[in-house]
């Protein structure tokens, strides 16, 4: 199979431009990217991967659509992650959709040298770039200089000097790709940045010659990574091969050879047109990080760090869900109002809207929380944490990059799954990948908050710390050492010869930008309540059905007999409502299912209702809440209050609460360890691309978590 040649000019106008957004990690692309789209972008997956994909849509100026796309960070074409190889497998075949007409390439203007490199071989490709200069205000406040018209004669290319904090020069930037579209003038052949040498120049000359090649530098890359460019065919690939063996082509040498005559080149180039002043050697940075990733205070800071995002998940979210729980009691008595009584209006109220209304409660918490987290990322803390950690993690099996997955874990499963693309060792990584979901995430807020609040009291400890917040910090911890013990157990059952290291980039302390981290709060909170949203409503809809009806003539036979009873114990309106509406959920579907597994779940201090949500929270564990809600509310309609409420008014035969302190307890540690999750067995299984793993994981989870609950349960019963 052949791939199509780079095209040798613009010269057709095009319905719809691609702009690629290239650079090293932490070199602000994303800050860029979103300056750029703001909220005109979307996230999907590139084909045949799960590695994230972000796209935004503008419309420029001259009336030009584009398409930008903000690659993930590489630091060169010779890939040691995932993030990179996926850089590499799309600028080797222009036949891919991702294939960029423009590339955007954002460097960091105070870390220049070490961010060309990607640049030169980018170029070489024979790709048009517009070289950005990012963090120019960074480089003001530390009295960098730099000389963009030096640069941009020198290396052959246009450079703007922007920011993506503040968005300075963004609108210049944007004007210089629809200046670039709407020249549509032949694309002339530069002169390359690096002349390949007389070996790599004949074998690139071979290539050509079998497989169609926009440059000899890309021939030359298809020498160096034929076997795992997926876009080859098997007869291309053997007669590299044959091509390779013949000339007796060496890649690693070759590659070596390749980034020191690159620095060769463009290091004197940026030491003429950047100027850092001495004083510089000795930053404000430096002096942080003495104290941050000091072997003693660095680890307590990260602590405590913690734990202020746990507490202020509790103590900021109060207001706001209050508001959210009005605006769905108000929508109730709408639908109360407006909708006659009959199965339209118990399907709405008692279904959708109950389901609905127990998980969507939670969005301020997990706002607060991804806010945190995007706000430690934008400020440059966690590629500290990953320095900090390294060794510990190494010696659970696991590496310095996976306290990032581990961290992100805190907030969604499956972009952390996702992150440990990064980790280039593969035992390291699935080890990662495996103990990841022990991290309680965010979907697990909506069932603690429950749980906790029904049976710990909202008292101060210390006349400073809330009890109901430490027991949250107390069941994150939980996860967080089993994740590790997990690890260590890995570490000595899965047996690999690879070689463990860590590179990674320091960036600069910097003021965050509030607009990025907005942007990360709406998209996450955006995902939740779509994906979250779409889940519950189905569930909400077929729960309702199976707590509605039952097999044959049992639900009128239950409610005969609940009537029956009720006049003999001369109950009131109220409490005939709620006998009938217990009995009725008993003899529904829903209730002969629960019945189904409750003596597989009763030692854990569960009933058949909770039984019926631990198995719709298999889909998502938000759904528990959900579930939960939607039971309790069908039945009287006169019977008001929080989903918390109706749990907490909610007995046994003998008048004791469902919810004692040791069911509460031991239902908290099931969700802490089991693998409630159906998205990220998915993700799981994507990543390994075997189901061998997922089912590994949601086995040893599923036994933990039975284990965990049972003995709670036991001990505190």
């Amino acid at each position: 199979m052949h791939h199509s040649e780079i095209a040798e000019n613009t010269s057709v106008k095009k319905s719809v431009y691609t702009v690629a957004l290239i650079g090293n990690p932490n070199c602000g692309k994303s800050t860029v990217f979103n300056q750029l789209t703001g909220l005109r972008q979307k996230t999907g997956n590139f084909p045949g991967v799960t590695v994230d994909k972000k796209l935004g849509k503008v419309k420029l100026d001259n009336g030009q659509k584009v398409n930008f796309i903000d690659f993930p960070g590489a630091y060169s074409l010779y890939p040691n992650s995932q993030d990179e190889r996926i850089v590499l497998n799309i600028l080797a075949d222009p036949s891919n959709e991702n294939y960029p007409d423009l590339v955007l390439y954002i460097a960091d203007v105070n870390n220049l040298e070490k961010h060309l490199l990607l640049f030169t071989q980018v170029k070489d490709l024979g790709l048009p770039v517009i070289l950005a200069l990012n963090m120019t205000d960074v480089a003001e406040d530390q009295g960098i200089s730099f000389d963009t018209e030096n640069l941009s004669k020198k290396l052959e290319v246009k450079v703007i000097p922007v920011s993506g904090r503040t968005g300075a020069d963004i609108p210049l930037l944007k004007s210089e790709v629809s200046n670039f579209i709407s020249s549509h003038k032949e694309k002339k052949r530069v002169k390359p940045f690096y002349v390949l040498p007389g070996q790599e120049s004949k074998i690139a000359a071979e290539i050509a010659v079998e497989v169609s090649s926009g440059s000899p530098y890309h021939a030359l890359l298809l020498a160096h990574h034929f076997e795992q460019l997926p876009f080859l065919s098997e007869n291309v690939k053997q007669k590299i091969e044959t091509i390779c063996k013949k000339e007796s082509f060496e890649s690693l040498k070759s590659q070596v050879n390749e980034t020191m005559k690159r620095y060769d080149i463009f290091s004197p180039v940026v030491a003429s047109a950047v100027s850092i002043p001495e004083t510089t050697a000795t930053s404000l940075t430096d002096k942080i990080d003495r104290i941050i990733t000091h072997r003693v205070l660095g680890p307590l800071i990260f602590i405590a760090l913690m734990a202020l995002v746990f507490q202020a998940i509790f103590a900021w979210s109060g207001y706001p869900m209050d508001l959210i729980d009005m605006g769905f009691g108000w929508l109730d008595e709408v639908v109360a109002s407006t909708v006659p009584d009959g199965w339209v209006s118990s399907l709405l109220r008692d279904g959708i809207l109950a389901g609905l209304g127990g998980v969507l409660i939670f969005i301020p918490q997990i706002a607060i929380l991804f806010f945190l987290i995007a706000l430690l990322e934008e400020v440059g803390y966690m590629s500290r944490v990953v320095f900090m950690f390294d060794k510990v993690m190494q010696k659970f099996g696991l590496n310095g990059r996976s306290i990032v997955a581990l961290v992100s874990g805190g907030a969604c499963a499956i972009p952390a799954v996702m992150s440990t693309r990064t980790i280039g060792n593969w035992k390291e990584r699935l080890i990662t990948i495996l103990v990841t979901p022990l991290i309680s995430c965010s979907a697990r807020i909506p069932v603690y908050t429950v749980l906790i609040g029904l049976v710990i009291p909202a008292i101060l400890v210390m006349g400073v710390f809330n009890l109901q917040g430490l027991v949250f910090l107390g069941l994150y911890m939980l996860g967080i050492i089993f994740a590790l013990l997990s690890a260590w157990v890995f570490k000595k059952i899965l047996k690999s010869n690879e070689s463990s290291y860590l590179m990674i980039e320091m960036p600069p302390y910097r003021q965050p930008s509030l607009f990025n981290v907005g942007l990360t709060v709406y998209e996450k909170v955006k995902t939740f309540v779509v994906e979250a949203g779409k889940i519950i409503f189905l569930i909400s809809i077929v729960l309702w059905v199976l707590a509605s009806y039952g097999p044959g003539n049992k639900m009128s036979i239950a409610e005969t007999e609940a009537i029956s009873t009720a006049t003999e114990m001369q109950l009131d309106e109220q409490a005939t409502a709620d006998l009938i509406a217990s009995k009725q959920i008993e003899a529904s579907y829903a209730g002969h299912l629960g019945k189904f597994i409750e003596p597989v779940i009763r030692p854990l201090g569960f009933d058949w209702k909770i039984g019926i949500a631990l198995i719709t929270s298999f889909a998502a564990r938000e759904v528990f809440v959900g579930t939960m809600a939607t039971i309790y509310s069908i039945g009287s309609v006169e019977e008001e209050g929080t989903i918390r409420d109706k749990m907490a008014r909610e007995l046994k035969p003998d008048g004791t609460p469902v919810y004692s302190l040791a069911t509460a307890m031991s239902l908290l540690i099931f969700y802490v360890f089991a693998m409630q999750c159906m998205s990220t067995v998915a993700v799981v299984r994507r990543e390994t691309k075997t189901w061998k793993w997922p089912i590994i994981q949601f086995l040893f989870m599923t036994i933990l978590a039975y284990l965990g609950s049972l003995i709670v349960y036991q001990l505190l019963s």
